[in-house]
């Protein structure tokens, strides 16, 4: 469906769009393909482009991101403005991927203006995906940030937690980020035990997820309970607790790894 590309087309009438404008995602409310935006809705609203990149190839189609100058005022009748929340479960998988792509690869280049080695300006190379230095050779890639996401069970209890920073009270998963040095089975016994303070075993993968919130890859596994009482790190996670599968509090949808992960969990026990 997506297939990506970093050698930039000729210009073309089928060009597809995803627009943004300082950091909030563009969506037609008047299109069925929502954060896709043709190329004539783009030269019809005179929009001046800030940065545009090519991401590659939308169903065959060019699709390139992007960010739009902010003195623009979209019509609020027919475009809505918002983080990537906004289209999360209201596109498919696919899609929702391609704008997180499209959000990061903006991040990234506005991000890297300037070498951090040479402070000499930067530019976006037409043959990789990268910002080069031509002076000092320095080479920033996309960056992506690695992070674990487990669900610890014990027969039909799940072991959800409160994230301290939650806004309303859903449980989830735990998580973490990927140290320098550990692997992804070092990190999920690590974070488990630092945010509720108890031991896992027969860790299992499941699948992956990119999530651009901003930057992470997660990567999704199973984790069986092997001891210790609930001790929450009060700077994370708010409250923890077991839950029995047929009877869980707000949990996140299946859109994300998270809910993916206790479905899946869920339907294997009936």
């Amino acid at each position: 469906m997506f297939r990506p590309d970093n050698r930039v087309p000729d210009a073309s009438a089928d060009e597809l769009h995803i627009v943004f404008q300082q950091g909030q995602l563009l969506s037609d409310m008047r299109s069925p393909k929502a954060c896709l935006i043709e190329v004539e809705q783009v030269r019809r609203n005179g929009w001046t482009e800030v940065r545009r990149q090519f991401m590659g190839y939308w169903q065959g189609r060019p699709c390139y991101v992007l960010e739009i100058d902010p003195v623009h005022e979209p019509d609020p009748m027919q475009y809505q403005k918002g983080s990537l929340y906004q289209i999360l479960g209201r596109v498919d998988e696919a899609l929702f991927a391609l704008a997180g792509r499209a959000a990061q690869l903006l991040d990234w280049e506005r991000d890297h203006q300037f070498c951090g080695r040479c402070g000499e300006k930067m530019r976006l190379d037409t043959e990789e995906r990268a910002m080069r230095c031509d002076p000092c050779r320095t080479i920033n890639y996309p960056r992506i940030a690695p992070c674990i996401i487990v669900l610890v069970h014990r027969g039909d209890e799940l072991l959800l937690a409160r994230n301290a920073n939650f806004p309303q009270p859903m449980y989830s998963t735990l998580a973490g980020f990927i140290e320098p040095g550990e692997s992804a089975e070092e990190t999920l016994a690590r974070e488990v035990r630092e945010e509720v303070g108890v031991e896992v075993r027969n860790i299992r993968y499941f699948q992956s997820q990119s999530w651009p919130f901003p930057n992470q890859l997660m990567l999704g596994f199973f984790a069986e309970y092997a001891g210790g009482e609930i001790v929450c790190d009060l700077t994370e996670i708010a409250d923890a607790r077991w839950f029995h599968y047929s009877d869980l509090p707000m949990i996140p949808p299946v859109a994300s790894i998270s809910g993916q992960l206790i479905q899946h969990y869920i339907n294997n026990l009936r």
